[in-house]
């Protein structure tokens, strides 16, 4: 299974906005190291979520870094967002041992639990599901990961409880 990024149409609008401000430190402690593309993006998504298209410009305005050059890493390593994710991001693992396993069942059943499709994020801003080449938890197949949490042996209906059951947490 090839994983693919979801491409999302839209201009900005001014509710889109992000604050500028909040990179100015990252600005100041990587601005003229040597190989700070990397530690720029990755201190950009940890403050936004992920990177918005104004933090490039600003980058690339602020570290004479090419825009190409920053889209071109950003784009090639799987662990940058360029568009806004889910509070939760559910990650259904699809690696050999998984897709033996049938994780396509537990995928299919989070699609249908969350109402998105692969890479989206639920209309309440909760949950974006992914399917990922490997999570390294070939022992416990198939399995999926939300945040740092990692469920094993899963069917489809133990995925759909443990949304159920943060959904219930969320709500109180």
């Amino acid at each position: 299974m090839r994983v693919q990024r979801i491409k999302i149409e839209g201009e900005i609008t001014s509710q889109d906005q992000v604050d500028l401000s909040l990179i100015d430190p990252l600005l100041e402690k990587y601005k003229n190291k040597k190989g700070n593309i990397i530690p720029l993006l990755q201190g950009a998504q940890e403050e936004y979520g992920y990177i918005p298209r104004e933090v490039f410009q600003k980058l690339a305005n602020e570290t004479g870094i090419k825009l190409s050059d920053m889209y071109g890493v950003a784009t090639f390593y799987a662990q940058f967002r360029l568009n806004p994710v889910g509070k939760h991001i559910v990650k259904v693992c699809h690696g050999t041992a998984c897709h033996v396993q049938n994780a396509g069942a537990i995928t299919d059943a989070l699609r249908e639990t969350l109402n998105v499709e692969d890479g989206e994020t639920t209309e309440d801003g909760l949950f974006t599901l992914e399917s990922v080449a490997c999570l390294g938890c070939c022992s416990l197949a198939p399995v999926m990961m939300i945040g740092s949490e990692t469920y094993g042996k899963l069917k489809g209906s133990d995925a759909v409880k443990v949304i159920k059951e943060i959904r219930i947490k969320e709500s109180n």
